[in-house]
């Protein structure tokens, strides 16, 4: 190779935040990651030296890589058990993190993740490539294989849906820091009012096991019935349930890993907020998303 061959590490992020919102799995983004490398490496210099832009060439190969990951996903979400939530990018504050750079893209928050899941594979490309990459539509329409007109319309749908759906912006870590060690005082007491404080009206508490652990397999809402779950718990486990929680960046926020506990498996908890109370309490058991095998997937551990 060349040595004026451009340097594919400097892409990696970007193409990594692009798998991973349009998929909602950092493994899968991984693959299609080392997939456009591999095809990347095996183009000749003059090849190379024919793409004017590289970066954007990547990133079409990671679109249709992940696009069609997407599509064959459906069929097994649709058997999936209880609520289905994007895998979590976990990270420790370390700036050598390889995941870093990913994390500080407001688009990868949880609750903005959430969101992209009700979109259809060919708005979810099309959203993330145009509002989030700032990609021409005649390069996602060749990634989707549709007019220009259509990825327009594609587009335009999903913006309808994100904006109805008006997720929360990301919260400070400070005020995560305060209203997670609220919510955790008011658990540990069983102080139903300090809770009511705490979360806000519209709060939702979701859980993604796939079946594997004990937890809701519905998405519990509302404020009185959000409470009246975590005060059972409470009844349930006993000071175990607040015990041994570990900080943690969750998607670039203040998250917090949860022990095993009892017939409940270890877990990541990561929080929503919204006129300055928890409105959304997202947490993942499944092993398969917080399976230690690799550091991108649980550093630290």
């Amino acid at each position: 190779m060349g040595s004026d061959r451009p340097d594919f590490e400097q892409h990696r992020p970007h193409l990594l935040r692009v798998g991973y919102r349009i998929t909602g799995s950092i493994a899968d983004a991984e693959d299609a990651v080392q997939d456009a490398w591999l095809r990347f490496a095996t183009r000749t210099d003059a090849e190379v030296t024919e793409l004017r832009e590289p970066r954007a060439w990547l990133t079409t190969v990671v679109a249709r890589i992940c696009l069609d990951r997407l599509r064959s996903a459906a069929s097994r979400r649709e058997r999936y058990v209880g609520p289905w939530l994007p895998e979590p990018l976990l990270t420790t504050g370390d700036p050598d993190d390889p995941l870093a750079a990913v994390v500080r893209d407001d688009g990868v928050r949880m609750a903005a993740m959430v969101v992209l899941e009700q979109l259809s594979p060919p708005q979810r490309v099309a959203l993330v490539l145009h509002e989030a990459l700032d990609v021409p539509f005649g390069q996602i329409a060749e990634v989707l294989g549709c007019t220009v007109t259509a990825a327009r319309q594609h587009a335009s749908r999903a913006r309808r849906i994100v904006a109805a759906a008006d997720p929360p912006p990301r919260a400070r870590d400070e005020q995560q820091r305060e209203l997670l060690d609220r919510f955790a005082a008011a658990v540990s007491r069983g102080d139903g009012p300090a809770l009511l404080a705490v979360l806000h009206p519209d709060v939702a508490w979701v859980a993604d096991t796939d079946g594997r652990t004990r937890a809701a397999r519905q998405v519990v809402r509302g404020v009185d019935k959000v409470s009246r779950l975590a005060l059972g718990l409470l009844k349930r486990y006993g000071d175990a349930l607040t015990s041994g929680w570990d900080p943690v960046g969750v998607n670039g926020e203040l998250g917090f890993r949860t022990p095993p506990i009892s017939d409940t498996d270890a877990g990541v908890t990561v929080c929503a907020v919204r006129d300055g109370r928890i409105v959304a309490i997202y947490q993942m058991f499944n092993p398969e998303k917080l399976e230690p095998g690799t550091p991108h997937r649980s550093p630290g551990r």
